[in-house]
């Protein structure tokens, strides 16, 4: 099939614009790119959308939900100055830096579309590039001779007419993490729910910008820097059309988790065991199953995901750190032992070591990030599976004033081969991932992943 950088279910648009944070805020905001960030400098964009239940018409939407929208965005940017500001990538010397000036904005596309709201909201098989309408683009990069600017977030709202609603979120990765975008997405949503930011005051969620507050004994500002700075193609590479893959979300609910954990108490009672890591050995060596015979038994099978380090750091940063503050944590194992009997756990196990090793280093839990760089780009070209998100950011909390939302679906696991994991949004103490897969992969997991469930 012929590839297409355009998406060819784009929805109708009807009108975008830049908001701009009011300009009695700080006239320049300036912060340099640690080592937590300049990791993230070449990585392609985070994708983010929210459905909502919301049954209003064309014009509702236009004259009361979008001014309302705007409004509050104004307002919660001013809070978020670096969302609205650019990553500043010198070309000849100096490292790359966050700046916000007076004037800066971010894009808000205000669209339209006539899909099947209940369709795209489901948890069944969906094809990954129905979801494109909905995702807002960051604008291009602006380059000169002394620099290349890269804006750094957009935005999009989407109206489907008298059914609901679709705020699409698209960032630069080394402008923030998942707690930090996660936290101005619930910002912004309080502010519209309840008209103003005095509870987001009150509740001390304000961003923290310190840079200074991040000890880097180590150097390893400098060296990241070293190294990435030999790296080319500043901008993130666009995608292409189709991506041949289809989407499904599955659940596991309480039950599950705890007789998972149940199970690997019995078996390896020293073991690090959490809903998180039992889900994850379980996706895992499902999917490693679903694909059994694409590798020989012998061939490297990795994990990974990345670990929210602002609590583990000396002295630890307060959960409010605006920006990158994660610490990357690879599994091993290999396709024979994911695929076999024991599968389930040989992934708990490996998951474990990891987490041992790394969040739960002696020497803390950056020990050995100077080698983290070449470590993973060791790993490209490699079996690696991994994970977006995290039961610890719940989105089905974003209440806007509309209610929780419908669906949460992370459009940024079609461009790797990671799942996206969530609370559910409908079992309590139950989780939601989402695999996005070549459709034979998908169904072949589907199969696997409800047999392991169903002999619990």
């Amino acid at each position: 099939m012929a590839q297409t950088h355009e998406n060819p279910m784009a929805a109708a648009v009807l009108h975008r614009c830049q908001i701009q944070p009011s300009p009695d805020t700080v006239a320049e905001l300036t912060l340099p790119l640690l080592h937590f960030d300049i990791t993230w400098l070449y990585f392609h964009p985070v994708q983010r959308l929210l459905f909502f239940d919301l049954p209003c018409s064309k014009r509702h939407f236009l004259e009361v939900i979008v001014p309302e929208l705007k409004n509050s965005l104004l307002v919660t940017l001013n809070h978020f100055l670096p969302l609205a500001g650019n990553i500043v990538h010198p070309i000849n010397c100096g490292r790359p830096f966050s700046r916000f000036v007076i004037g800066d904005s971010v894009s808000l596309t205000v669209a339209e579309c006539d899909k099947d709201f209940k369709h795209l909201t489901g948890n069944h098989p969906r094809l990954s590039d129905e979801f494109y309408a909905f995702v807002p683009e960051l604008p291009p990069a602006k380059i000169s001779p002394e620099a290349v600017v890269l804006p750094v977030l957009a935005l999009q709202a989407t109206l489907f007419p008298d059914h609901g609603v679709c705020l699409g979120f698209t960032n630069h990765h080394a402008i923030g993490d998942a707690s930090t975008i996660v936290r101005f997405i619930k910002a912004w949503a309080s502010i519209n729910r309840f008209g103003g930011d005095a509870k987001l005051i009150d509740e001390k969620s304000l961003p923290f910008y310190d840079r200074t507050s991040v000890a880097d004994a180590g150097g390893l500002d400098a060296k990241y820097w070293e190294i990435v700075k030999r790296t080319r193609g500043v901008e993130p590479r666009r995608f292409s059309f189709p991506f041949n893959k289809v989407r499904a979300t599955f659940l596991i609910r309480r039950d599950d988790v705890e007789t998972l954990k149940a199970f690997v108490a019995r078996r390896r009672p020293e073991m690090h065991i959490t809903a998180f890591t039992m889900t994850c050995a379980l996706v895992w060596a499902c999917l490693v199953r679903a694909e059994a015979g694409s590798a020989p038994d012998y061939e490297a099978e990795y994990f990974c995901f990345a670990a929210d380090c602002r609590g583990r750091l000396d002295p630890p940063l307060p959960a409010t750190y605006f920006g990158n503050c994660l610490a990357l944590v690879k599994a091993k194992s290999t396709h024979g032992l994911l695929k076999g009997k024991e599968g389930f756990l040989v992934a708990a196990e490996s998951l474990g070591v990891a987490i041992q090793r790394t969040v739960y280093n002696e020497k803390g839990i950056l020990d050995g990030a100077e080698a983290w760089p070449a470590e993973f780009r060791n790993l490209i070209g490699k079996r690696l599976f991994g994970v977006a998100g995290s039961p610890r950011f719940d989105l089905y909390d974003a209440d806007y004033g509309w209610g929780r939302p419908r669906k949460f679906e992370s459009a940024s696991i079609d461009r790797d081969t990671s799942m996206s994991l969530c609370k559910s949004r409908d079992f309590d103490g139950g989780l939601e991932f989402t695999l996005s897969r070549p459709k034979r992969i998908l169904d072949a997991f589907a199969a696997v992943f409800t047999e392991a469930i169903r002999t619990l």
